[in-house]
């Protein structure tokens, strides 16, 4: 039972509240911090991702610090660093954090390919990494042991899977892909491939390897090279730059001649819709997802979104973007302060294996009975994966049927 709390004026106030652990503390704003690290990718044109992500981390911690902290009174607290996608960047980043004295452990940003050259490094280190959105199977399925990353997010082979499965569902059989050339486009590549073999009903027709500098000329030849090889629709693996230059150019053919899409995710860290206007939606274009904040009903979601729109000027769940980083970022951050609270210090190596050990969190997106164990570093599910699109009327994600 929660402890009634007790206020005084000012900045010196006290709380007395129970812990995550089941005892009761005081908290003040004066205690010595615990950190909290994010490397992501801020600064880099166009993406939202990374703000999402720090909306969701943000949020969380004012909740925990309004509730006591953690470690008997002790408030959490953010610090972040840009990497702009560049492995050598991030490289720089995990080694400031590492050495950074009560730093427990380092949330991570949306490029894959990023994140797999760190893994060396993080497992050197021994520094925890939270994953809240890179989606590549490596990232978590690897051979060190122990395993240092946690990962609440999709996984390339649930988002194959699941766009597979649409694409299929609408008698769209000869599937092309159009990937990102990069670890996670390749990722991507085997996870359609396995499925394939499992489900004789999907062609995968061929593969064409995107670049982040391609042009429109460049795409449309891509597309044209696998329409003529009999793709009905595309799968495709790229960020928002990358869809804006695919569709601008599909959008230049005449109606008949243009591919459904279904992509992975990375295009909704940025403004898709906007970076192509209006005629975005003559285009039937997909997106898997994990969680929107539209539509729902819980107390926590309305308390997320209100908090979320008090830090970033919006007005409702429709104004939220990159929802799946906000919503990721809050979630694994509430289950590292109940990891920190298990290992009762901060401890970097006390707070993996307590990471282990958490139980019946009652999260944003789900109830999460054990969101990791020892042989599980994934706190979703395939079966939390759903198609979306962006609607017409002001270009929010929104579930599909």
């Amino acid at each position: 039972m929660i402890h009634k709390r007790k206020l005084f004026a000012g900045f010196a106030a006290i709380l007395v509240v129970q812990s995550f652990a089941g005892k009761v503390f005081s908290a003040t704003p004066t205690a010595k911090p615990v950190l909290i690290g994010l490397d992501a990718e801020f600064e880099y044109q166009g993406s939202t991702s990374a703000e999402a992500i720090r909306h969701g981390i943000q949020i969380a911690i004012d909740e925990i610090n309004k509730a006591g902290g953690v470690l008997q009174g002790r408030p959490l607290k953010l610090m972040e660093k840009a990497n702009r996608s560049l492995p050598a960047r991030s490289a720089n980043n995990i080694k400031e954090f590492a050495a950074t004295p009560d730093l427990v452990a380092v949330f991570c940003g949306r490029f894959s390919p990023t994140v797999l050259e760190m893994l060396p490094l993080i497992h050197q280190l021994g520094l925890p990494l939270m994953n809240p959105w890179s989606a590549a199977d490596g990232i978590i399925d690897h051979s060190f042991s122990p395993n240092y990353v946690f990962r609440l997010s999709m996984k390339d082979s649930w988002a194959a899977n699941a766009m597979l499965a649409n694409l299929s569902s609408r008698n769209l059989k000869n599937v092309g892909l159009l990937m990102l050339n990069t670890s996670w486009g390749r990722s991507t590549v085997s996870a359609a491939q396995k499925y394939q073999k499992g489900k004789s009903k999907v062609n995968l027709i061929g593969t064409q390897w995107i670049n982040w500098d391609d042009d429109e000329a460049s795409m449309l030849n891509k597309v044209k090279q696998l329409r003529d090889a009999g793709a009905q629709a595309l799968l495709l693996t790229a960020n928002a730059g990358e869809a804006a230059t695919l569709v601008k150019g599909m959008l230049k053919l005449p109606a008949a001649e243009r591919l459904p899409v279904v992509s992975h995710w990375g295009v909704t860290g940025g403004k898709l819709p906007d970076m192509v206007g209006p005629d975005f939606y003559k285009l039937d274009f997909r997106v898997v997802q994990t969680y929107t904040f539209i539509g729902q009903k819980s107390l926590k979601a309305a308390t997320v979104i209100s908090a979320h729109n008090a830090r970033d000027g919006g007005t409702s769940a429709r104004s939220i973007l990159s929802p799946v980083g906000v919503a990721h970022a809050y979630d694994l951050t509430h289950i590292l302060a109940r990891a920190i609270q298990l290992a009762g210090s901060t401890d970097r190596a006390k707070i993996r294996d307590a990471l282990e050990k958490v139980r019946n969190y009652d999260g944003l997106i789900k109830k999460y009975a054990a969101p990791f164990t020892v042989k599980r570093h994934e706190a979703l599910s395939e079966s939390d994966v759903f198609l979306a699109r962006y609607s017409p009327l002001d270009g929010a994600l929104e579930k599909l049927p």
